[in-house]
């Protein structure tokens, strides 16, 4: 799924309905990404954050596979796939963008660990 830019099926990743207090790194590599003050319920099915912990902490590349087109997050310390970004649709966010990351691509640490 990393490396291969795959995409998990709705509701069935282990962070899609998470409400744990802590970060959220690569899983390949350790990098912190995002934290759940970003995440919110999308009702997407995925992990939803507003924004990444930085602004250097993930990469984009535009993405025009299936038919689509789409912005796909990396990881910016090892360019492994998290998902993608959507902007403008209307969730109540600072940002009003939904960064739709796979939970196969994360590793929650809680706060305190």
């Amino acid at each position: 799924m990393l490396r291969e830019a795959g995409t998990e099926r709705a509701y069935t990743g282990e962070y899609w309905d998470t409400h744990t207090k802590g970060s959220y790194r690569c899983r390949a590599c350790g990098a912190e990404l995002f934290t759940s003050r970003e995440k919110f319920d999308s009702h997407c099915g995925w992990p939803s954050f507003w924004a990444p912990l930085a602004d250097d902490a993930v990469v984009y590349l535009h993405d025009r596979k299936f038919g689509m087109d789409r912005v796909e997050v990396r990881c910016a310390n090892c360019n492994s796939h998290l998902g993608h970004v959507f902007e403008g649709e209307g969730y109540e966010t600072p940002t009003d963008q939904r960064y739709c990351i796979n939970s196969i691509s994360l590793t929650l640490v809680p706060d305190g660990e």
